[in-house]
């Protein structure tokens, strides 16, 4: 999720209002952030800004904006996006105003520009943010991507042109990777080097809003003699948004799904929806034999053309093992990484841009704790000051001293459930008692803080009556090196860090999931 808050003289703007997908949970329920620390603070923004319209920079705006009231800006495939998400909650979209990447606005006390970037959705932009004594350049998502296939490369020029900026809010995402990611147009040409050694039909997996990658395998498809059909309703939303504004205007004529049967397999391409095992996803359905239109055969290669998305391991795998079953080929990210490329910078990527735009602070953000490490080392390394890795809930503070974290705010979990945002705590008594029937596992942890992480200090106290046995030692050995991970600042905290990946380990382990009640007990270290 992304939701990030900057504020001068006592006036509020926010960028992003991003969503997930809490695969660990029944029913994977959508994730939004929490706003409850706001009222208290008096922190009302006066814009929305929107960097792009991926799902976990807009995904929770028609269920918080509401409380906002407040202007949208947001490019025009965002924008789209947006419009067809506040039809489908009833609200209205006179809020969404358009701004064209390059424009700039004011509002309030900052002047906000929208620079162009390369990322795996069009119209990407960083944000130079400014006030009467500061120059912050918020980064969004991003790569240095010389082939993008749609739309322009990023212009050196015009980064060049802000050096030296004050402060970079920038992507962590692949800090630790050496290199540089791959281009789009690499991509393509893997793509159609790979179909056109494919005997049957053909699917291909990625996100919807990965438009160029829907443009690559349509193209590849018209060189190898095949038909393209969508699959997947949220891929059809966004192929129809992007058309709209005159994206894919080279888009070969579409074949509609129930249509395909009446084709011979070596003239199919489908592009799919589902790359993540997500259990309602069209892959999911075709892996499980309930399409009402199409079903997979022998002969029939299904390619990954996208990144596993952390957490999501085990629906993935869940899912190949199905269309094994089923006797087709895979091809995916571990074997053929060749087919997919990263929407984030690799560190040389880093290294260039950073050399444009001179940045003498960092605050490293996206990604996880390891990423974010290594995002401040590679900036000390080049003489940036980077002394914070922000957790979220931190009120961070930069002024002539620099960055300074004054106090960190709770941020319990907020879920989407029934049609309303509530607690999580609300979410889980009530799939506690849908899982009785499985039985329950109590867990107290006696831990105390180390220099860095946690520990555990003394026994595991478990009392199961899960369905299914667990291993405890593999489960011990799993908890310690789980907390001597964890960077939470309180018990409160740590169980909302330890919670989601305890979850998600149960549920790869335990035939039925029972009902998990989880206790931290603060203890004193040896």
């Amino acid at each position: 999720m992304n939701l990030n808050l900057y504020g001068y003289d006592g006036h509020w703007i926010a960028v992003d209002c991003g969503m997930m997908i809490r695969q660990d949970l029944p029913d994977s329920p959508l994730q939004v952030p929490n706003l409850s620390s706001l009222g208290p603070l008096g922190i009302v923004p006066r814009a929305l800004i929107i960097t792009h319209g991926h799902e976990d920079h807009i995904g929770a705006a028609a269920w918080l904006w509401p409380h906002w009231g407040c202007p949208i800006h947001a490019t025009p495939l965002a924008a789209g996006l947006l419009r067809a998400k506040f039809h489908d909650r009833g609200l209205a979209t006179d809020a969404i105003q358009i701004i064209e990447p390059g424009e700039a606005l004011e509002c309030a006390p900052f002047t906000l520009r929208f620079l162009p970037l390369t990322h795996s959705i069009p119209e990407s932009c960083a944000l130079l943010i400014a006030t009467p004594h500061h120059r912050v350049l918020h980064t969004g998502d991003w790569k240095l991507d010389p082939e993008p296939l749609i739309g322009p490369p990023i212009d050196e020029e015009t980064f060049r042109a802000l050096a030296p900026v004050d402060l970079l809010v920038g992507d962590s995402t692949n800090a630790p990777s050496s290199g540089h990611s791959r281009s789009e147009g690499e991509v393509a040409r893997a793509l159609e080097r790979t179909l056109a050694a494919c005997p049957g039909r053909v699917i291909v997996t990625c996100f919807a809003s990965n438009l160029a990658r829907v443009l690559a395998a349509a193209r590849a498809a018209t060189q190898c003699g095949r038909r393209v059909s969508l699959m997947g309703r949220s891929m059809e939303r966004m192929v129809g948004i992007a058309r709209g504004l005159g994206y894919l205007d080279d888009l070969p004529p579409l074949v509609p799904v129930r249509d395909l049967g009446y084709l011979p397999p070596q003239e199919v391409l489908v592009i799919a929806t589902g790359s993540q095992g997500e259990p309602r996803a069209a892959l999911s359905r075709l892996a499980q034999g309930s399409h009402p239109h199409f079903e997979l055969m022998a002969d029939d290669t299904v390619i990954f053309s996208a990144k596993a998305i952390p957490g999501n391991e085990h629906l993935i795998r869940r899912l190949q093992h199905s269309l094994k079953r089923l006797g087709v080929t895979l091809y995916d990210e571990q074997r053929h990484p060749e087919l997919h490329a990263s929407g984030h910078p690799a560190q040389d990527e880093l290294h260039t841009f950073y050399e444009w735009v001179k940045p003498r602070h960092l605050l490293p953000v996206h990604g996880e704790y390891r990423h974010q490490q290594a995002h401040c080392a590679l900036a000390e390394s080049r003489g940036i000051h980077a002394p914070l890795i922000p957790v979220n809930g931190d009120m961070i503070r930069f002024d002539h001293e620099g960055l300074t974290c004054e106090v960190r705010h709770p941020q319990p979990p907020c879920i989407v459930s029934q049609d309303a945002v509530a607690p999580l705590p609300a979410l889980a008594n009530a799939n506690d008692h849908r899982n009785e029937r499985h039985g329950n596992i109590f867990l107290a942890l006696p831990v105390a803080p180390l220099e860095r992480g946690w520990t555990r200090i003394g026994r595991l106290l478990l009392d199961s009556s899960a369905s299914t046995t667990l291993d405890e030692d593999a489960f011990s050995d799993w908890l310690d090196e789980r907390l001597a991970n964890l960077s939470a600042e309180s018990l409160i905290e740590l169980r909302h860090q330890l919670h989601p990946p305890l979850m998600q380990y149960l549920t790869q382990r335990l035939r039925h999931m029972p009902a998990v009640h989880l206790h931290l007990l603060a203890a004193e270290p040896p």
